[in-house]
């Protein structure tokens, strides 16, 4: 029998899976730059590196299954208990999804009529909505994963839309210095407001329940309906947050070491440089963690804090799989710096719902049942100026300035 890999080592193995598959990409793009190119050995190259993606994707799933069993496995003493009511939630929840499960029609029909869970809600169209300390343990298994709505400013809002009033950033001027007792005192710079507007939107996804489900026990439900959601809803906020990151005003391509010690000091304002990060895809990890100061160090240091996570001067480095910050082209890598928590907020419905059929999506021809999750939320740019996008494609390591003298004998 084989020895578990702990989570650490998973994700160890993971993030050097990751190097190779980007060292083969290297390689490919050398061989196709080689005068003396071998068609055999760009195939043998190719299916090295292919080989090493799945290696690494099925890491990275084993590596989220044991995360998740980590938190299911909690000791009961890390455990906030449940209230008398929060239990006979969870309970009257997993009856109505096994109900539901098991025929999807009546189920509908008995939201239809009324409120099944205690949540306040009676819409139909909605499904079955997923009570508050299930929402809780989903958001806790979120947490374990790669999510990048820990950076940003969360708000849970109760409205579908709405909106929230922020001061802008301006340069304010001093207080005019008054050298006539009976002078006029001039008007002050007052502060810019901006108006940011949020719509809510639905997010939906789609798993597939067997009748084996069915025959597990609560808790095992509740585990397998939970981990599945929080990776959906890590993998969609993500995905959201991303493309509000996209309109980062952009800085100078990034060249060498002095370059980005350049941008962590004065690429956002003084203000917000003590809780500001910098954030890169594995591949860009993997090049910054190549480069080298005048001394012969590395550019990127070990977080004592942290296993596995790095900084550069003392600035956390954030790192998002390729595939969902993906490069430019082929070797231009993404580098964002700024304080997220107040460069985009994350506006959460807090109203996910499922809803069954054993009819649609293929459910009929599998006999299986389709279970729809959708969650809802609208992610937004609250503060343009708290966050930049730069760009690399490699970094000279920096270069010293040591100069040696030689005495002349008199």
């Amino acid at each position: 029998m084989g020895v578990k890999l702990t989570v650490n080592q998973l994700n160890e193995a993971w993030i050097a899976s990751g190097d190779k598959v980007t060292d083969f990409n290297d390689q490919i793009n050398m061989a196709l730059n080689d005068d003396n190119f071998s068609a055999e050995a760009m195939s043998e190259l190719k299916n090295k590196r292919d080989n090493e993606k799945v290696r690494r994707d099925a890491l990275r799933e084993q590596l989220i299954e044991a995360q998740a069993e980590q938190v299911v496995n909690m000791r009961e003493e890390d455990k906030a208990p449940l209230t008398k009511k929060e239990n006979n939630l969870k309970d009257q929840f997993v009856s109505d999804f096994v109900n539901m499960v098991r025929n999807p029609v009546a189920f509908l029909n008995t939201v239809s009529s009324g409120d099944t869970n205690g949540s306040g809600g009676t819409d139909s169209a909605a499904g079955l909505t997923i009570p508050q300390d299930i929402r809780t343990m989903i958001n806790t298994l979120v947490r374990q994963y790669d999510s990048l709505q820990q950076y940003v400013r969360v708000e849970s809002v109760s409205t579908s839309n709405g909106s929230r009033v922020y001061e802008k950033w301006t340069d304010v001027t001093p207080l005019t210095v008054m050298d006539a007792e009976d002078g006029k005192i001039p008007d002050l710079d007052n502060p810019q407001l901006t108006i940011i507007k949020y719509l809510i939107k639905r997010y939906a996804g789609i798993i597939t329940a067997t009748n084996t489900l069915l025959k597990d026990t609560a808790e095992n439900i509740l585990a397998w309906l939970s981990s599945w959601i929080a990776k959906k809803v890590v993998v969609t906020r993500n995905q959201a947050i991303i493309e509000v990151m996209k309109a980062a005003p952009k800085k100078p391509t990034i060249a060498k070491f002095d370059d980005v010690i350049t941008m962590i000091n004065t690429a956002v304002d003084p203000a917000i440089i003590a809780t500001s990060s910098l954030l890169t895809n594995q591949s860009g990890l993997n090049k910054l963690a190549l480069v080298k100061t005048a001394e012969g160090k590395y550019l990127l240091e070990p977080d004592p804090t942290k296993p596995n996570s790095y900084l550069i001067k003392g600035k956390q480095v954030i790192v998002v799989a390729d595939r969902w910050l993906p490069n430019t082209g082929s070797t231009v890598y993404p580098l964002y710096y700024g304080d997220m928590s107040q460069a985009i907020t994350l506006f959460d419905r807090e109203n996910m719902s499922l809803l069954p059929t054993n009819i649609g999506a293929g459910a009929f021809e599998t006999d299986t049942t389709k279970i729809r999750v959708i969650d809802r939320f609208d992610v937004k740019a609250t503060d343009s100026e708290a966050l930049v996008a730069g760009s690399f494609s490699a970094i000279a390591d920096q270069v010293g300035n040591f100069k040696t003298t030689t005495s002349t004998a008199v």
